[in-house]
């Protein structure tokens, strides 16, 4: 929803708790851990972002479905496009896969603390003594870090596959 996003500052913020839309099965739905959760926006995002604007309805809906604009896609929306492109959704790839991909990627690099993945994937801490101990910690600088670095290496695998250990050695934002 466009009301989560806050352009100026690249960032996300999805809420714990949605106002539902009529007629639209979970919309109320929030954060993962049902507290507001950060999301910092890369450059790339941004663009696409603000690129969307410009054909954005008056319905708040940033990805509107496409018989009802006033309906978001299907939660199904991203697998028939990978369907189509000719993937396999049931064994090579599908929508939630991507977040598996990202957080294997980030952890593989080498470069992010493991803390500031979960946090970015909004993972609850297992460990009870530890998660009283951390849960207030946002990561956030280093998260808008990470999250820059996953867009450059989405575009540097445009060209040609490079492994997340290789590309953190040409391009390593903590240095």
């Amino acid at each position: 929803r466009w009301s989560e996003i806050d352009i100026d500052n690249a960032m996300w913020t999805i809420p714990a708790e949605r106002e539902p839309l009529p007629g639209v099965k979970f919309s109320h739905r929030g954060s993962k851990m049902r507290t507001p959760h950060l999301v910092p926006l890369s450059k790339q995002a941004v663009a696409i972002l603000t690129e969307l604007q410009t054909w954005a309805g008056e319905n708040g809906l940033i990805f509107t479905g496409a018989h009802d604009p006033r309906r978001p896609i299907s939660e199904n929306t991203v697998n028939k496009a990978l369907r189509v492109m000719g993937y396999d959704t049931t064994q090579e790839v599908c929508g939630h896969g991507f977040r598996a991909m990202a957080c294997s990627a980030l952890i593989e690099s080498g470069l992010w603390s493991r803390d500031a993945v979960e946090r970015q994937m909004s993972h609850q801490e297992r460990n009870g003594v530890r998660a009283a101990y951390i849960h207030k910690a946002e990561h956030l600088e280093e998260r808008r870090l990470m999250l820059q670095w996953w867009a450059d290496f989405l575009d540097a695998n445009r060209e040609k596959f490079i492994s997340p250990f290789e590309y953190a050695k040409i391009n390593n934002p903590l240095k």
